[in-house]
Parts: structure tokens; sequence; C-alpha cells
């Protein structure tokens, strides 16, 4: 019966913007051990301790932290959760395998790559010879700590994010066979300089990076190859080696790795200029949306994506929606706890005058004052249904939903991760029912409104998680790369091995 000890501390991290992640965060979405960590059902934690259970092994708990993106971890909170992971391995110690759920694109105030740090960390306490799996989001920014510290790396296979509980058995049975002699892993990264956003990443239908995706896969069926992954670096971060790309372990193979990276590597390049959207402002956007019969119109506000790090306080797509005369029914999500307080306060059906929005996060705009009635009250706690955090309970803090004219507005103290829209679903609101919808998550509204919706414009306002990053003026990312020069010649990719590839 092998000991294997898992954990996990699970976040994507904004360097343009956002809140600082406190450990309070990861007390309100998910901080478990012992016992509650072994009673995980859903994610990749989830899958993976069902498979190591099939497989008979001892499975041994260490720390499972996750929430919400932000912005960088404190110090304080990395420092606690490193630390605590660290020691309940310590005390799981001695161990025949290690497994973390991991995101791949998380940074703190102490350590810029947190995940290189903790698998280092985890590699000295163990020493060179026990096998350590980690699974990690396809937005993971891999460094060479990370390949080099772990064993294996697996990542999810499908954007919007549908895989976590499968990919966490993919990493468990790979630990499982290392251990058991059935194979020896041998890894290479593969990069190229292309910092895109989400928007033109999803892995359905034909689509650039669906199509990377599917010739990574179609690999995966060959004699010796365990695993292939592709990379969407989250492009939010600001550090060295930001890119994207192939990542393939083998089976004592490194030259077969290497060429299978490379080899994705340069499709991925290839199809580099389609992943890039086309942008409106909000005003033109509602102006052509306007023209278009029938509802909802979605106007997606990427910019302000909690999923990606932002504090989902912006109130552009609101100010053009209320200079086109708010005359037409739309809804609209704003993350204002002040606001929120004083909903509660006047009541449900009171009326208030406020300056809302751009309070968590100031620097991407100004409030906007508006008067209206509040229609609805509550403790803004929800449910997921599927996806990563399936099962879990989201928490918007005290929300309202506040009528201004024939515009609803959403007001939450916190942000939270869009899926399927479940925040609606939680106040109230019918999608179906409004002219215009304003989303802030540049995948999942395909899945939650696409089906429905009459038009979709991508809008360029202010905020750190933008459509494109062409404008973006990193400091530590090394030049060139792109879309910020797009004449950029192309050369071999950089490739990083790890430890046993020789």
């Amino acid at each position: 019966m092998p000991r294997l000890a898992v954990g996990s501390i699970f976040t994507e991290c904004n360097h343009l913007g956002g809140a600082p992640l406190q450990l309070a965060d990861f007390e309100r979405g998910e901080l478990t051990r012992g016992d509650a960590l072994l009673a995980t059902t859903h994610g990749t934690l989830g899958g993976a301790l069902a498979t190591l259970r099939a497989a008979g092994a001892k499975v041994l708990p260490t720390l499972a932290a996750s929430t919400c993106p932000g912005g960088p971890l404190t110090a304080d909170c990395y420092t606690a959760l490193k630390g605590e992971l660290l020691a309940r391995l310590v005390d799981a110690l001695p161990v025949d395998g290690v497994l973390l759920a991991l995101h791949g694109s998380a940074t703190a105030e102490n350590a810029a790559d947190l995940e290189g740090d903790l698998l280092t960390a985890v590699r000295e306490l163990l020493g060179p010879h026990i096998p350590v799996v980690s699974t990690l989001d396809l937005h993971a920014h891999v460094t060479p700590e990370m390949v080099t510290q772990a064993t294996a790396l697996v990542a999810w296979e499908t954007y919007p994010h549908r895989d976590a509980y499968s990919t966490g058995e993919r990493g468990a049975r790979l630990l499982i066979d290392t251990i058991a002699g059935k194979c020896r892993p041998t890894m290479a990264l593969a990069k190229v300089p292309v910092i895109t956003a989400a928007l033109h990443g999803g892995t359905d239908g034909p689509a650039p990076f669906a199509d990377v995706m599917r010739f990574a896969k179609w690999h995966e069926g060959r004699p010796g190859v365990l695993s292939t992954s592709v990379f969407l670096v989250h492009p939010y971060l600001d550090l060295p080696g930001l890119g994207s790309g192939g990542l393939v372990v083998t089976d004592q193979d490194a030259a077969l790795a290497r060429r299978l990276a490379c080899d994705i590597a340069r499709l991925y390049w290839n199809r580099r200029t389609e992943l890039e959207p086309v942008v409106h402002r909000p005003a033109e956007a509602v102006a052509l949306g306007r023209q278009i019969a029938g509802g909802p119109v979605l106007l997606v506000e990427t910019a302000d994506c909690c999923g990606g790090g932002a504090a989902g306080d912006s109130v552009a797509s609101l100010k053009a929606l209320l200079a086109a005369g708010a005359d037409l029914p739309a809804i609209v999500p704003v993350v204002d706890p002040t606001v929120a307080s004083l909903c509660h306060t006047a009541g449900l059906r009171g009326q208030v005058t406020v300056d809302l929005g751009h309070r968590v996060d100031s620097r991407w705009g100004t409030p906007v004052c508006v008067t209206g009635v509040v229609n609805h009250l509550c403790d803004g706690r929800f449910q997921y249904e599927g996806g990563i955090f399936d099962g879990q309970v989201g928490d918007m803090g005290s929300t309202a939903v506040l009528r201004v004219g024939a515009i609803d507005i959403l007001v939450t103290s916190r942000g939270t991760y869009d899926w399927n829209g479940e925040q609606l679903q939680r106040v109230g609101l019918d999608p179906r029912s409004v002219k215009f919808l304003v989303v802030k998550n540049p995948m999942n509204f395909n899945m939650a409104f696409r089906p429905f919706a009459t038009g979709v414009f991508i809008l360029d306002t202010p905020g750190p998680t933008p459509a494109s990053v062409r404008k973006v003026d990193f400091q530590r990312l090394q030049a060139p790369w792109y879309p910020r020069y797009p004449e950029l010649s192309w050369s071999e990719p950089q490739v990083i091995e790890s430890a046993f590839a020789g």
C-alpha cells in the first residue's frame, strides 16, 4: 500500500490590478485539512483522491487552499499556507509520492513563482527520487523550476474548464504508475513569446487554440507518450520568461518529449494572430447593439474579469448604457461593498443616490452617480454547478439589485468567479429578458449566455484583464513578444527539460 501525500494551493494572480489576496480570502473560498480534505469529491483533488483510493493507496492529507483570483498573495498569506502544507508533509513522512493540485499562475509578494517555490521546497524535503506529480491549469506560467522540481506536470484540457476532476484522475494514475515502476517520466516544455488573452482560447469547435490542443492530444495516443499539455499563458503576470507553448511527458524518451513539445509550440506560433480579438469602445458597442433585433446583446467587459484577478468594480459599460438613455432593459454586475451596504440599510423598495464603482481598485476609472430603487437583497451565497468549483459555495457578500431606469445593477460586496450564471440566478435576474447583458468573463459567457444571445461585442475598456495586452507596459517581461511587436520574426522555441531528461 503506497503512502501518498496530497495538497493544493490554488489561485490565479494578477500583477496589473486587483486586491492582494489574504488568508481570509482562502478561508472564504476553500481551506481544508485532514479528514475535511479527504472528504473532497469535486475538482482536481476529488478526481485524484478517488483514483488514489481505487489503487489501494494510503492517502495522507496536507492542506488544500483555493480562492477566486486577485492580486499577488501577501507575504504573510503565502508564508502561512506554505508553512502549514510543508509541516503537514513532514508529519506524513515517509511517503512514496506526492500529488499537488496547483494552478501555475499564482504569485506572492515573497515568491514571484509561487508554484516553482512550493515544488522546490517539497523536493528539498523529499530528495531527488520520490515522485512528485502536479496538475496545472492550462493558463499556467510554467517555469524552469516547475519543470525541474516535479516528476511530471499534467494540465487541464478544456476551456471553459470542465475537466478538473478528470485531470486529477490523470495525474493520480501517472503518479501510481511511476511508483509501481510502470513508467519513468521525462518532460520537455517548449515556449514561444506569445502573450494573448483568453477570448479566442476556447477548446471547443473550430478555433485556433482548440486546433493546437487537438494536435497535442492526438499525440497522447502514441507509444511512449504519457501526457501532452498546451498552455495559453495567463497574460496578466509581469514576469520574466512568460510565454505559451507545449509540454510533453514521455516514458524515458527525452528526445521524443523535446521534439513533440517543439512541434506543439511551432503550431501555436503559427496560429498566434487568430488569438487577438476585435474590440469596440462601449458607446460604439451600445449603438451597434441597439440596431440588432431582440436581446440579449452581450457587452463583454473582459478588462474587469474577477476570474482573472480584476476587482469587478468597473462601471465603464454602465456609463455607456446610461449615456444612451437607460431606457433599454439591461443587467450590469458591479462590485461595490459600500453601495451594497447602503442598499441593505435603505431596505427593499428603498431609494438611494450613490456614487457607484471603482471603489475596490480605483486605478481604472471614476465612480458614476446613480439614483435607483432597491429591488432585491440577499447574503450573496450561491452554489456552483459544474466547472472547477462544482459543488462549492460562492460568496458575493452582502448583495443587492439596484434598479436605475430600466437597468438592473447587481451590486455585490466581493468579486466571484463567473461560471454558468449562478450569480444572476441567485438574485432572480433573467438574462433572456433584457436588451443588454454586461458580462465580465472572457470565455464562460459562451457557455452561459451565447446560445441565446442576439449579438456579442468585445469591449475595449480600462482594467487589469484587458482583451488584448498589446498596449500593456510590462516591466519585468523582456521584449520582444507578440502582439506588442506584431512583426516579430520567429526563432526556435525555448526548451526546458526535466531533471530526468538526458
